[in-house]
């Protein structure tokens, strides 16, 4: 594929993914175990009409689908920065330990610290922030190379969902409010949820733009950074920073979903390429539209029993995960 053949692709997957992700948006608005039409949708929130539908509307199923939207943008855009810095392709919030960090904050303060349980957002960033810069620190060797930063942040992965299984089992009486937020849901969720991880989630998408440039010139290699007159261990630390208050948003109300972060940034990259110009933003946007899917399918598809949107993202991302690998036979 020459380069101009890859630049209209890139503006055409650009170009598709908001009407994409209004439609997954009507998707969910619309499915459940009651139907709305779409019209009625229209008249409820243009018009402000009080059909016998608008409460399961404005008040359950809307910050539902934007918080979905939030979650999934923010794990998509988190996994495509760690990717890039790491030039790793089993880099992921999930996987390296960061949504572990911002996990184990999370069970802190809704098992040992309820009283401060309104705090979720920013302790599930700083969860997650601390454990990057543990990961970082441990990785460090006269730098921070993105195979040391990887295999740091399983270990330290590992170590946090121990402590996370630790204290539930010291506080076993409490966790039944912990146990759907462990698997990864949009159960409950309400405007209440939305307000708590709107400022985080927005303020980190913005500053994906900001990301753009060092993202491309890390993935370049460390040395041809240099080269380009970057600081490489700054720049890296930084976009650290970024990807753990992107997880740390999502985290702290969704759960631990998992691979969105790891899978949509792959689809995207084998779509429109590496330019993280159209990485990022596509993948934010693809992102939202998956988790939105999943979760809508996940609590209309299996009624009365409504399945975590975690356990279905699970069920069907690593197929295609494996999927990708085995395609992409020359990742090493």
């Amino acid at each position: 594929m020459n380069k101009a053949q890859r630049t209209r692709k890139r503006k055409i997957a650009a170009a598709l993914m908001p009407p994409l992700l209004a439609a997954c948006a009507l998707f969910g608005l619309t499915t459940g175990s009651v139907s709305i039409p779409l019209r009625e949708i229209g008249a409820v929130l243009l018009h402000g009409s009080s059909s016998e539908h608008a409460v399961i509307l404005l008040e359950v199923r809307l910050p539902r689908v934007l918080i979905g939207l939030l979650t999934g943008a923010c794990l998509a855009a988190s996994g495509a920065i760690l990717q890039g810095i790491m030039r790793n392709p089993l880099a992921d919030p999930g996987i390296i330990g960061v949504s572990a960090g911002g996990g184990l904050a999370a069970v802190i303060a809704l098992v040992l610290l309820p009283q401060w349980s309104y705090l979720l957002p920013p302790a599930a960033f700083v969860g997650a922030f601390a454990a990057a810069l543990l990961i970082y620190g441990l990785s460090w060797d006269r730098g921070a190379s993105p195979v040391k930063i990887v295999l740091a942040g399983v270990a330290v992965n590992a170590l946090l969902g121990a402590v996370m299984n630790g204290i539930m089992v010291f506080h076993s009486d409490r966790i039944q409010a912990v146990i759907p937020w462990l698997s990864g849901g949009l159960n409950g969720r309400s405007w209440k949820h939305l307000g708590f991880m709107l400022p985080y989630a927005l303020l980190g998408l913005a500053l994906t733009a900001l990301a753009v440039k060092p993202a491309n010139l890390l993935a370049l290699g460390d040395q041809s950074a240099k080269l380009l007159g970057q600081r490489v261990e700054l720049q890296r630390m930084l976009l650290l920073a970024l990807a753990a208050l992107l997880a740390g948003a999502a985290v702290s109300v969704a759960g631990l979903v998992g691979f969105v972060g790891l899978v949509v940034p792959h689809a995207v990259r084998l779509l429109i390429g590496e330019d993280y110009r159209y990485l990022l933003p596509v993948s934010a946007f693809a992102g939202g539209a998956l988790v939105v899917v999943a979760d809508t399918i996940a609590r209309s598809w299996f009624d009365p029993v409504e399945l975590p949107v975690g356990i279905l993202l699970a069920c069907v991302g690593a197929p295609f995960f494996l999927y990708l690998l085995k395609k992409r036979s020359h990742w090493r």
